[in-house]
């Protein structure tokens, strides 16, 4: 019912979505998993075209991906580091026939950016920086992964071409290099849409 409703423009609850999960990943959406209404109008913007081929920098547990590839026609890529995060992305989209979405098990500097239309940053390099809230105890918070991996995704950015769409979500926008131009924002300023210009 979640996915036939994302498709027909129903209002879906981030309480009601989250049922989809299990209960310690339940307990970390409201700091972790991007809330629906944000997924749709984020996916709405970079799915521009039919099979637009969109990133989410960091999935964490598919939820972007899987709202927009249910409420979009693009073509959704989520990859994490966390293989135990994969599989239960991977696990959802079979079980309700989500085609148009693909979780990829990798690290972010494994990624080239030449592949896809469009990117999606809900701040995943963070927990870098922060060790409360942290979504397991599997890998470390590293200041320097922070940066380096802001870096790589900065650099990967800059060489996409004119007129690639990105949507930030809580970014300190250290990964936005200078030919992207805030093109718009919605949340109280919290998620920015990015046009590449130059």
């Amino acid at each position: 019912m979640i996915f036939e409703h994302l498709k027909l423009n129903i209002e879906v609850k981030d309480s009601t979505f989250n049922e989809l999960y299990p209960n310690h990943i339940r307990e970390l959406a409201s700091q972790h998993w991007t809330p629906v209404d944000v997924a749709k109008m984020a996916a709405d913007y970079l799915a521009e075209k039919p099979d637009s081929k969109i990133l989410d920098i960091g999935a964490g547990v598919g939820k972007f991906c899987l709202v927009g590839a249910a409420s979009t026609k693009g073509m959704f890529f989520g990859v994490e580091q966390r293989a135990s995060l994969t599989k239960i992305s991977k696990k959802i989209a079979d079980r309700y026939k989500i085609t148009n979405v693909e979780f990829i098990h990798s690290n972010i500097n494994e990624i080239s950016f030449f592949d896809y239309d469009a990117f999606y940053f809900f701040n995943s390099f963070y927990e870098n920086m922060d060790t409360i809230g942290s979504i397991d105890d599997k890998i470390m918070p590293d200041k320097d992964l922070y940066y380096s991996y802001s870096q790589y995704v900065k650099e990967q950015l800059d060489t996409t071409p004119v007129g690639t769409r990105l949507v930030t979500y809580w970014s300190k926008w250290d990964e936005i290099p200078g030919s992207f131009d805030l093109t718009g924002t919605a949340f109280n300023g919290l998620l920015n849409f990015w046009k590449k210009i130059i």
